[in-house]
């Protein structure tokens, strides 16, 4: 049977990312099944292909360029996330239809924009915002200044350069320690440094600005303290209407007691049992609502995820640590298990502009997830360590961060962060005992994960 429906597609109004959303009809056969490309190679995307896979509206998946786990659910195709012309030509050979895209570096380097500025690629809906929109991620400064704008409640900051660096030497000097400093653009989830003294705010301060973290640092933004405990809020949003999915804490230390530097993350737990349903609400009315509505008032085009960090200050109140432009890792891996909704009927609802009329399905079980990272991570570490016991794992989920396989097809580790070991459990306690118990029974040279995650709960 074929029938008529309406699909939203996007074209570019004027400057500065101002677009606007238009209908078009077009020829859709009811419960059609498409291709589909997923980009991205990480735990994150080994969770997205396991759900997207189960998808009645799958026919096929591809990653790109994937790893050994999302192989499990698809075909890993050898193209770089980033390399906008070869998705292009993949895309049209192979009839994809929706592109999801997983990590935050094709976002910010303006997928989006690509494909609706291409005559050939313009009505194929890609998951995730405009590169205005993604500057909320690539860029703190800009990250600030949205939430200033739209009073969205933050902790007190300032920003510097090269250009200004005495400046910013004397505002330290008139900061409260402990003192925060941030690379303004993407440094793999470790351009935040904590300082304990004025002094090692000053050398850290001179050494970021002098490139560090590279590129990312040539900005710095000297950040307020916040005391308190963090978590991480989803929200899915065609940049008008928006869906909250489950929330999720997790741990961005390497050491146990949560010492040491930070990493991508070492676990997560979801959903975090001290977030209560006031909680929510109040995150609600004060943060997400305001993030939405100044989507529409900037003209940002946004339709994807968004991912707020938010601190629950000693004081009792909330604040957002920053914001993220796609889901998070290893969050992913904790949250998607818990999350029971066909996946790609729910994109295809936020590029028609139907979001509002879905209802969100949350398993009630709690998910821990524990990251099995290479031995010196997240400072120097080796690489091709033979993995094994993974086919042991009887009672969790293992996703595939960082592994590769060699010709014979074994499995070797290949990156910092490995593998994401996930439970499910209605207690949440005992969803961290199981995996823990499943981490225990993988193994290769060098292997270290948090046993505390969960600690502070």
């Amino acid at each position: 049977m074929i029938i008529k429906v309406k699909s939203l597609t996007l074209c570019k109004k004027s400057s500065k990312d101002k677009m606007a959303f238009r209908l078009k009809g077009v020829i859709l056969q009811k419960n059609h099944k498409m291709h589909l490309l997923l980009l991205g190679s990480g735990g994150r995307e080994h969770a997205f292909a396991y759900k997207i896979a189960q998808s009645a509206k799958c026919t096929k998946l591809f990653i790109a360029p994937g790893n050994p786990g999302t192989s499990e659910f698809g075909t890993n195709v050898h193209i770089s996330a980033t390399d906008f012309p070869a998705i292009k030509a993949f895309v049209l050979e192979n009839a994809v239809k929706m592109v999801i895209v997983g990590p935050e570096a094709p976002l910010v380097e303006g997928i989006f924009d690509f494909f609706l500025e291409d005559e050939d690629l313009k009505n194929i809906p890609v998951i995730g915002p405009s590169k205005v929109g993604a500057q909320l991620e690539g860029s703190k400064a800009f990250s600030k200044a949205f939430m200033i704008r739209h009073h969205i409640p933050t902790a007190a900051y300032n920003e510097f350069t090269q250009a200004n660096l005495q400046e910013g030497l004397e505002y330290i000097e008139q900061q409260k320690t402990p003192i925060v400093l941030k690379a303004d653009g993407l440094a793999a989830g470790k351009g935040v440094l904590i300082c304990s003294t004025i002094e090692e705010a000053k050398a850290e301060f001179r050494e970021m600005l002098d490139g560090k973290f590279g590129d990312a640092s040539a900005k710095v933004v000297i950040e307020e303290f916040m005391d308190g405990i963090e978590f991480s809020v989803f929200v899915l949003t065609d940049g008008k209407n928006y869906k909250i999915l489950p929330t999720a804490k997790d741990y961005k230390r390497i050491g146990e007691g949560d010492a040491g530097l930070n990493t991508g993350g070492m676990g997560a737990v979801s959903p975090p049992p001290f977030v209560t349903e006031n909680m929510m609400q109040i995150v609600e009315e004060t943060i997400i609502k305001p993030t939405i509505a100044g989507f529409q008032q900037d003209g940002i085009v946004y339709i994807g995820f968004v991912y707020v960090g938010l601190m629950y200050l000693k004081t009792g109140e909330l604040k957002v640590v920053e914001y993220n432009c796609r889901m998070g890792d290893p969050e992913t891996e904790a949250v998607f298990p818990r999350w029971k909704n066909d996946i790609i009927d729910v994109f295809q609802s936020t590029v028609d502009g139907r979001l509002s009329t879905m209802n969100i399905d949350i398993d009630e079980r709690a998910a821990t997830t524990i990251i099995l990272a290479s031995g010196g991570y997240p400072q120097d570490f080796e690489k091709g360590k033979v993995i094994t016991g993974i086919a042991d794992v009887k009672d969790s989920m293992v996703f595939h961060c960082g592994t590769k396989q060699d010709g014979n097809g074994t499995l070797l580790t290949n990156g910092g962060r490995v593998l994401a070991v996930t439970s499910l459990h209605e207690d949440w306690k005992k969803a961290i005992e199981l995996s823990n118990e499943s981490a225990a029974k993988i193994n290769y040279e060098g292997k270290y994960y948090r046993r505390d995650i969960g600690f502070d709960l």
